[in-house]
């Protein structure tokens, strides 16, 4: 039913371990391949390419779905569906930014001071030229390739990159002059696709998996036992995404509580609950949470 385009490079891994944990295994014959296939009805085709490119093909109609970033998007300046942000990057769940940078010791505090014909290394020319042209700066901007930060101060004068953590542009004595853009990895479609119903119920079904798969992504299920004389002790330090789900047992006096807590701070908060009168205790993995 729905062709699908999945990023190739830095996004690559993130992207392939967060389809496994939707249930949406992608399978090739090696991390080399273009070629992939994903065991779902919904799915009946899988590319895995450039994300620079996915936007535009999107737009033209050669796949109905992908993901790629904001970045890619704005830069092709392409008319496709979003059907959400999927709040993961490379290294982290955070956002990259589209960033201008200068050497640390560079005379320019805002971007309106940059000279005219101030040398410029992106690998976003046309957002870059939008966004200089907003503050009515002339510059010289010039296409990069990979490395841009390592362009500064012998080839160009600044640079325009995305930055997920900045330890690049430290290590490399730059600083940041301004922020272009804020930039989350998105699922994209086809609009002529998404006005499709049912390939637009197919879709919204995988963004529902993908989004599920990342909401569950640092929590874990508590399961415990207490008796009745002990649950308001227990109740007051479990934390809970809404409020602990508590049964009673059978026999009378004792209660079954379950809760979906953050893995981080486990190790504290089990012992805690123990010392508070649970036993039976289990920590259970999760693989999605489904509002």
């Amino acid at each position: 039913m729905l062709s699908l385009v999945l990023p190739k490079g830095s996004l690559e891994k993130a992207t392939v371990q967060l389809f496994d944990a939707a249930d949406l295994t992608v399978r090739r014959t090696s991390d080399r391949d273009y070629r992939a296939s994903i065991d779902d009805p919904r799915i009946d085709r899988v590319r895995v390419l450039r994300p620079q490119e996915i936007p535009t093909y999107l737009e033209q109609g050669l796949f109905d779905l992908g993901i790629t970033g904001r970045d890619w998007i704005t830069e092709t300046d392409s008319d496709v569906v979003s059907l959400g942000e999927l709040q993961y990057s490379k290294a982290t769940a955070n956002p990259v930014r589209v960033i201008m940078a200068v050497p640390n010791d560079a005379p320019w505090q805002k971007v309106s001071e940059l000279p005219k014909g101030v040398r410029i290394s992106t690998e976003f020319p046309a957002m870059t030229k939008r966004f200089l042209d907003k503050h009515g700066v002339e510059a010289k901007v010039v296409p990069s390739y990979g490395a841009t930060e390592a362009k500064v101060p012998d080839i160009v004068d600044v640079i325009v990159d995305l930055t997920e953590t900045g330890s690049s542009l430290r290590k490399n004595g730059l600083r940041i002059l301004d922020t272009l853009l804020t930039s989350y990895t998105e699922l994209v479609a086809n609009r002529e696709s998404y006005q499709d119903a049912e390939k637009r119920a197919a879709m919204e079904d995988i963004a529902l998996l993908l989004q599920g798969a990342i909401r569950a992504r640092g929590n874990v299920l508590l399961k415990l036992n207490v008796a009745q004389a002990d649950l308001r002790a227990v109740l007051d330090i479990m934390p809970s995404m809404s409020s602990p789900t508590v049964t009673s047992l059978a026999g009378g006096d004792h209660n079954a509580v379950e809760s979906v807590v953050a893995k981080r701070g486990v190790n504290t908060l089990i012992p805690a609950l123990k010392a508070a009168g649970a036993h039976d205790i289990l920590e259970i993995p999760i693989s999605k949470i489904v509002d």
